[in-house]
C-alpha cells in the first residue's frame, strides 16, 4: 500500500512518477524498498491518469453486494458452472477500463 501512497503523493505535489522518485520517497519514510514492486507499479501506472482515476473514483459510488446473496440456496448445477465459466473468461480479459477502475476502487 505504501507504494500507490507513494505514487499518489507524486501526483499531488506534481512530481513525474518514476522509479527514482517513488524510491526516494520510501525511502524517506523508512521503508525497505523491492524494486521489482517499484518498477511494476510505475509501468502500471504509465497508461493511466490517476487524476481522472481519482475524479471518477468519487464520483462513482461502491455498492456492496448484499449478505442474503451469500446465503441464498443453490442453484442448479448446470448453471453454477456456465456462471463460473464466465467469471473465469471475464477475469482473463482485463482492459485498461478495469485496472483503472480497480485503481480508483483502492482511493475511492
Amino acid at each position: 500500500m505504501e507504494y500507490i501512497y507513494a505514487a499518489l503523493v507524486l501526483h499531488y505535489a506534481g512530481k513525474e512518477i518514476t522509479e527514482e522518485n517513488v524510491k526516494k520517497i520510501l525511502e524517506a519514510a523508512g521503508v525497505e524498498v523491492d524494486d521489482v514492486r517499484v518498477k511494476a507499479l510505475v509501468a502500471g501506472l504509465k497508461s493511466i491518469n490517476i487524476g481522472e482515476v481519482i475524479k471518477n473514483a468519487m464520483a462513482t459510488p461502491v455498492v456492496a453486494a448484499p449478505v442474503a446473496a451469500a446465503a441464498a440456496p443453490a442453484k442448479e448445477e448446470k448453471k453454477e458452472e456456465e456462471t463460473k465459466e464466465e467469471e473465469e473468461e471475464k477475469e482473463e480479459e482485463l482492459s485498461e477500463e478495469d485496472l483503472a477502475a480497480g485503481l480508483g476502487a483502492l482511493f475511492g
